[in-house]
């Protein structure tokens, strides 16, 4: 067994998913001779510079901090040689070319946010919830030259509340994984682990769940659906991106719906009528009931409650949501 203070650990990641791993190793004492993450770059309404969350702990941690631009560039990966990693760790970052996860003696693996080999792609915290399930969790893996289909090494799970959003989730997720990481990395330093093929898992199954990126396109509601399923869509993408509708009669009202419940009820109205009474509730007919809006965001202004919202907008009643 390779001693924790030999078995140097280079840690990749940019946000503040990543930081809690990465911090977890640091105060259990691991030797992370190094840390990869984004370049800086502008952002904000000033676009004025800025590092990632993960380069702000490695800075106050005083680790070696390299940041390409290119991932095959030939300097970063002498650098990143240099460095002479036994592991590398991956929470949250770009596709690693071969060149670059094939460095260490003992291989690179990645945290993904999902139970492997479902939910395999880019958002599987918010697709989860989309779909409705009651359960998901965290992997590692060891990467090879596809995305997220490597030998799973650990998982673990997690119940998804009724209420949860994307963005709760993605909290319990960043500590069950930073968890992970290391139990994961303790294994593997004491060469006590075993790893399992996806193919293996997947051999007798037709189809697999998929995460693919979210693009504003992605966004907007289908009121045609059911009320449990655009509830869903609504939880899956709060607080980022956010559900996006259209309110329109003569005129257009763009909204993020962040917060809503769900009703279920028989009716005859149209999907995507709306009722309010003026005063405290805006809520929309869906395929099998309706969805009653709490906290929205009118394009250009700040989120607000509806209670809010309805003191300056009177006649939402005369508009249909599209």
């Amino acid at each position: 067994m390779i001693s924790k203070s030999a078995f140097r650990i280079v840690f990749m990641g940019t946000p503040d998913f990543a930081v809690e791993s990465l911090r977890t190793l640091v105060e259990n004492n691991y030797n992370v001779v190094g840390v990869v993450t984004n370049p800086d770059k502008p952002a904000g309404r000033g676009q004025q510079i800025r590092e990632s969350p993960v380069k702000k702990y490695a800075k106050e941690q005083n680790l070696p901090i390299l940041q390409p631009v290119d991932l095959s560039d030939k300097d970063f990966i002498q650098r990143l040689k240099a460095l002479q990693p036994a592991l590398q760790v991956v929470v949250a970052f770009k596709i690693l070319p071969p060149e670059v996860f094939n460095i260490p003696e003992y291989g690179t693996f990645n945290l993904h946010a999902s139970l492997l080999p479902d939910y395999r792609g880019a958002a599987p915290i918010n697709h989860v919830i989309i779909n409705g399930e009651q359960k998901t969790g965290v992997t590692t893996f060891f990467l090879d030259d596809k995305v997220d289909t490597g030998k799973i090494i650990m998982k673990k799970e997690t119940e998804i509340a009724q209420d949860e959003t994307a963005g709760t989730l993605h909290d319990k997720l960043m500590f069950l994984g930073a968890d992970l990481v290391r139990e994961t990395v303790e294994a593997i330093q004491e060469d006590n682990y075993q790893t399992v093929p996806q193919d293996e898992l997947i051999k007798n199954r037709k189809s697999l769940k998929k995460a693919p990126k979210i693009f504003k396109d992605d966004c907007r509601i289908k009121w045609d659906k059911t009320s449990y399923e655009i509830y869903n869509f609504i939880r899956g993408l709060t607080p980022y991106p956010g559900a996006q509708t259209v309110f329109t009669n003569s005129k257009q009202l763009s909204l993020k719906i962040f917060m809503a419940s769900p009703e279920k009820k028989e009716h005859n109205y149209a999907c995507g009528t709306v009722f309010s009474d003026h005063k405290s509730f805006i809520k929309v007919a869906t395929s099998d009931g309706f969805i009653r809006l709490e906290q929205i965001q009118q394009s250009g202004k700040k989120r607000m409650d509806v209670k809010e919202f309805l003191k300056g907008f009177r006649n939402i009643e005369e508009y249909k949501a599209v």
